[in-house]
């Protein structure tokens, strides 16, 4: 079982800047990717950005330029750096990490970008 905590988030002014932070804990797993995605109340839930076990990092479109995830594999982390940040990043943001086939996630983290 892999528990996945995350910190960050909060309210940020359109334009500014907000890092959330994600650790995986448990026994005796490897991640093979970990990532962020985000769910808005009455949608499906989309992928953000996600980076696998490599290194290698793939972002959506409306993220591009915008987001960076870079990760501690050493130590089980993520980040979700995200800048210039738009009224509509607005919601809820999860972390998921990926072993073997099971997907795990994190409580979510609330990010609202308003003036």
């Amino acid at each position: 079982q892999v528990q996945l905590v995350e910190s960050g988030g909060g309210l940020v002014q359109p334009g500014g800047s907000l890092k959330l932070s994600c650790t995986a804990s448990g026994s005796s797993f490897t991640i093979d990717a970990m990532g962020w995605s985000r769910q808005t109340a009455g949608k499906e839930r989309e992928l953000v950005a996600a980076v696998l076990k490599g290194g290698t990092a793939n972002y959506e479109d409306f993220v591009k330029g915008r987001f960076t995830i870079p990760r501690d594999a050493a130590k089980n982390t993520v980040t979700l750096q995200m800048n210039s940040l738009r009224a509509e990043d607005t919601t809820v943001y999860y972390c998921k990490a990926l072993v073997g086939h099971t997907a795990c996630w994190g409580e979510g983290t609330q990010v609202t970008v308003s003036s």
